[in-house]
């Protein structure tokens, strides 16, 4: 099988117009000169590196429908089942593989909603000496003008009438106790099921496991849950010129991708089994595509058309499936899908970081997504504060922060700089033509600005 476009391929539907109407407004930007290690060196590799680029280019996904196919080209995967009390909480930031039905009644029998006495009948009562404690067995039932000290969360004895709490209620000469105030029948006792019946379903499938998921499991009668995996992904850090510690020299940079893709890619819910760095190593790195048993496979650099880009030739090698090839976005168009095996995808990401991000968003967002089975985020907007250029025919992702019902477009928001998008708390979805002062944006949370996708931080 030859690696082909996925605009043949049957699988990738055209969106809905009005979706793609809703994404594409006005929008403009201008498009970067590229990271030098994209530059070919000499005239025949610019020219033939120029063709490359533009028929690549030409042929590129429009960025609403690049991440539809990203969504699409996950299949469905086995289940697991995952302890509540495992060291690190396992099953927290899961999705419930099948729905959470209620074990037992909530609560399982009637208790006290507040530390005071149970009563019987009306006032005045006698106190008993021994009071109920929580977690005790079945108190001795109550007889009318009987009263006894109780805990919250204690077994309401047998006939009793209330609960009154410790501050409405007062002792005279003789020890009787009184309310100073009038009670109703089952005051501040919680009776059994008031919550929910044995059998009944608390949760559907889908449900993202968050700490509450858990208690609630657990009050439920659960020690597990039965839920997706997360998916495997594995990193692969490519190109020479990267230095993992002290300071730029010689032509060499810091590796930023590096610390960066790893947790980004747990907070989209994956686990990370490997990050490997092969440096300009095609051999390396058609090993290592080839042994890999990830789900999901996310390598840096070398998508583009220089002369050390060896994504492209590895993919030929490995009869992989190109689903996309350059995706119509800045920063980041040069990123690529793969289907290199029945059950494993590759995500290629630029070499610069702020591209890479886009690519994250882009492509490996929605794809983890699929495959942890979580729903999709419901899309939301925000007028800007400022205007945001565009490119003149490609969507542009641009940092903002988030000030009351504005977003706010950040500076130092080039391919290569992470000033801008460490300072971020979503993206702006920038239309070809650009969007002007006080126009809504729709807007990409980042995965520690929403809630429920942090919780895979661990």
């Amino acid at each position: 099988m030859t690696p082909r476009s996925v605009q043949n391929d049957q699988d990738a539907e055209d969106l809905d117009v009005e979706e793609v109407l809703a994404l594409v407004k006005e929008n403009r930007t201008g498009d970067p000169t590229p990271a030098p290690r994209d530059r070919p060196d000499s005239p025949e590799q610019r020219q033939s590196g120029h063709h490359a680029k533009h028929d690549r280019h030409h042929r590129a996904t429009p960025w609403p429908e690049a991440r539809a196919i990203a969504a699409r080209a996950g299949r469905g995967r086995g289940t697991r089942r995952a302890p509540l009390q495992a060291p690190l909480d396992s099953a927290l930031g899961l999705t419930l593989a099948a729905p959470l039905t209620a074990l037992t009644d909530l609560p399982s029998f009637d208790t006290s909603a507040m530390d005071g006495w149970a009563v019987a009948g009306p006032g005045p009562w006698d106190v008993r000496e021994t009071g109920v404690l929580a977690g005790h067995t079945e108190p001795e039932s109550l007889t009318d003008g009987e009263a006894v000290r109780i805990a919250t969360g204690a077994r309401i004895p047998l006939d009793t009438t209330a609960v009154l709490r410790n501050e409405h209620g007062r002792s005279d000469a003789q020890g009787r106790l009184h309310a100073d105030r009038d009670l109703q029948h089952g005051q501040d006792i919680r009776p059994r099921g008031q919550e929910c019946r044995s059998g009944d379903q608390l949760l559907p499938v889908g449900t993202l496991v968050t700490p509450a998921v858990l208690g609630l499991a657990a009050a439920a009668g659960y020690d597990a849950v039965t839920a997706v995996p997360r998916p495997r992904a594995e990193v692969l850090i490519l190109g020479d010129e990267l230095l993992t510690e002290g300071l730029p020299h010689d032509g060499l940079i810091r590796d930023a991708l590096g610390p960066m893709l790893p947790p980004w890619l747990r907070a989209l819910g994956a686990e990370v089994t490997t990050v490997r760095r092969l440096g300009d190593d095609a051999e390396a790195l058609h090993k290592a595509l080839a042994y890999s048993e990830a789900d999901l496979i996310v390598t840096t650099g070398g998508t583009a058309s220089g002369p050390v880009d060896h994504v492209h030739p590895t993919l030929r090698r490995l009869d992989a499936e190109l689903l996309v090839d350059g995706v119509k976005v800045r920063p980041g168009h040069p990123m690529l899908l793969a289907r290199t095996k029945e059950n494993q995808h590759l995500v290629g990401l630029p070499g610069n970081p702020l591209a890479a991000v886009s690519g994250l968003l882009t492509l490996a967002e929605p794809l983890l997504r699929t495959l942890a089975a979580r729903p999709a985020p419901e899309p939301y907007t925000l007028p800007l504060q400022d205007a945001a250029h565009g490119h003149p025919h490609d969507t542009r992702l641009v940092p903002v922060v988030l000030r009351g019902d504005r977003a706010v477009p950040l500076h130092y928001n080039g391919p290569a700089m992470l000033r801008g998008m460490a300072a971020a708390d979503a993206l702006a979805v920038v239309p070809p033509g650009g969007i002007r002062a006080g126009a809504e944006a729709e807007l990409l949370d980042l995965p520690w600005a929403s809630s429920g996708i942090g919780v895979c931080f661990t």
